[in-house]
């Protein structure tokens, strides 16, 4: 199966580090990061389930609850957590998921078919496309994916600018620039009028282009 934005996210349960979930139940009426990671104690995950565990409060303050999931069980999690808690001065403070069969990274097309049905000698290598990040709506649709290479760490503070662009676009008819960040200028979408446009923005706008209309972010 492959996944587009848009499509829903496949739902699942599963064995965490704080018990059983029910995905769909668990996001509820929020919004929700899933980001994979294909093996316990390796290198680069080690420091992201930390810089992720520091910046819980800022997913929390969008509304956004976070969940890791890596290709191991959950005892194996609980130990790696030590290390995470020691290594990255931060203890792991939202839920693992444990996925010792493959189940979820397969429903969520990071590892094909064929794969098998146990982590039992697999490597991080056999496991290297289970590094992907879906951003998922309140309802249950995927907003954004993003996929990163074993030697590449996840930049988290673009994941946050991201959700902020995706619960912004969400709410207003407006569209991010390149490199936009919280507060800065947006587009107006093409799909709005001029005429519905001029309700909404009475001051006007700057045409730097006669399909580019740019205004302050709405507030």
């Amino acid at each position: 199966m492959t996944l587009r934005i848009n499509d829903v996210a496949p739902d699942f349960e599963a064995d965490t580090t704080e018990g059983r979930i029910s995905f769909h139940d668990w996001i509820g009426d929020g919004w929700a990061i899933l980001f994979s990671h294909p093996k316990d104690f390796t290198p680069v995950c080690t420091t992201e389930l930390g810089a992720v565990a520091g910046l819980k409060a800022e997913f929390a303050r969008r509304n956004c609850k976070v969940l890791g999931i890596s290709v191991d069980g959950v005892s194996d999690h609980h130990r790696w957590s030590k290390d995470i808690e020691r290594s990255q001065g931060h203890a792991l403070n939202y839920p693992l998921v444990g996925d010792p069969e493959l189940k979820v990274v397969k429903q969520y097309d990071m590892l094909p078919a064929d794969a098998g049905d146990t982590c039992a000698g697999r490597t991080p290598m056999d496991n290297a496309t289970a590094r992907s990040v879906f951003v998922i709506g309140p309802d249950k649709r995927i907003k954004a994916t993003l996929t990163y290479p074993m030697s590449t760490g996840r930049n988290f503070a673009e994941i946050l600018r991201l959700l902020d662009s995706i619960q912004l676009t969400a709410k207003e008819q407006v569209a991010t620039p390149a490199n936009w960040q919280d507060g800065d200028d947006v587009i107006i979408l093409s799909s709005v009028s001029n005429e519905a446009a001029s309700e909404k923005y009475p001051d006007g706008w700057e045409e730097p282009l006669p399909y580019i209309r740019v205004v302050p972010q709405p507030e």
